[in-house]
């Protein structure tokens, strides 16, 4: 993993990279060919990337952690307004041309790897001790959007807001309520972390090239703590998913299969109406409040079992 830190802030603003003018002189510059692999998509509207840096609430005093900055369009609005901006980028042919994006901004530093692979911990002690908060504010490929979301909560960094740019389809799962068809395991793990809300939604005519779907830019703001009280996180995530193994099951069929025997399955009836459930509702239309309690019934009695 290697880090670059830019230089000397120039005098004079910087042109500003999110045009269709100028992303195209810097592909043809540098020769760069689009891998559909990594999902590169380039954004060339300004009005998308001034709503993503207004909803991430950042100042002089804060930082943000950008991953995936392409040629740099979204990074050079975050350092117009954050003390300290971090760009994690996985390919290596980009950095040549971030290199001179980025250079009249000296608070601005590119690490070239992989953020699946990359210590998180250690990247914010290294880049983020001098500021008060940091959010994470990016244009996520859409292949590891998800991925991406649950490294960052799961590893319970020091985070204020993550404002990504992700495809619509999963923004809506991610702030979807009980009862609806976007409504799932998804939408209740980040709902355990977050609050969410969708920001506005970004058509696919506005990148280079063009993706085959519309977008969204969704703000998570972090939690002080979960909204619900749970024992065991991880087997309070493990009922959820198992809840919505198959949709069109109910919740009984489904933690039958999961967690019981043809001998024993019997008692999960009285399992969940202990828990105030009724054996024949789907997971769909469970709150996460009714997971918790669920998930603690259902643990007693597993226990129990031995």
């Amino acid at each position: 993993m290697t880090t670059d830190h830019y230089g000397q802030r120039s005098g004079q603003a910087a042109e500003d990279i999110a045009s269709p003018k100028r992303t195209k002189e810097l592909i043809q510059k540098y020769g760069f060919t689009l891998k559909k692999s990594l999902g590169q998509n380039f954004l060339i509207d300004q009005n998308i990337l001034t709503k993503i840096v207004a909803a991430a609430e950042l100042d002089s005093g804060k930082g943000a952690l950008e991953i995936g900055p392409g040629i740099g369009a979204l990074t050079q609005q975050l350092a117009k307004t954050a003390g300290r901006v971090v760009a994690v980028e996985i390919d290596q042919r980009l950095l040549p041309m971030l290199k001179e994006t980025l250079e009249p901004y000296p608070h601005v530093s590119v690490v070239h790897g992989d953020v699946l692979k990359t210590d998180l911990r250690e990247l914010f002690e290294t880049h983020f001790r001098d500021v008060s908060k940091v959010s994470v504010v990016a244009n996520l490929p859409y292949y590891v959007t998800t991925p991406i979301v649950m490294k960052l909560l799961e590893e319970k960094l020091p985070l204020e807001h993550i404002v990504v740019m992700i495809q619509k389809e999963v923004a809506d799962r991610m702030a979807a309520k009980p009862g609806g068809k976007d409504y799932g395991s998804l939408s209740i793990a980040v709902q355990y972390y977050c609050e969410p809300e969708v920001v506005t939604i970004v058509p696919h005519t506005v990148f280079i090239p063009q993706p085959n779907v519309d977008s969204a830019v969704i703000k998570l703001k972090v939690r002080e703590r979960p909204p619900v009280e749970v024992e065991d996180e991880s087997f309070f995530f493990d009922v959820v998913q198992a809840s919505f193994v198959q949709r069109r099951k109910t919740i009984y069929n489904n933690l039958a299969a999961r967690y019981f025997t043809k001998e024993t399955k019997g008692q999960l009836e009285g399992i969940l109406r202990n828990a105030g459930i009724e054996p024949s509702r789907r997971g769909e239309t469970l709150s996460i409040e009714e997971y918790s309690v669920l998930s603690r019934h259902l643990a007693a009695a597993l226990k129990r079992n031995g």
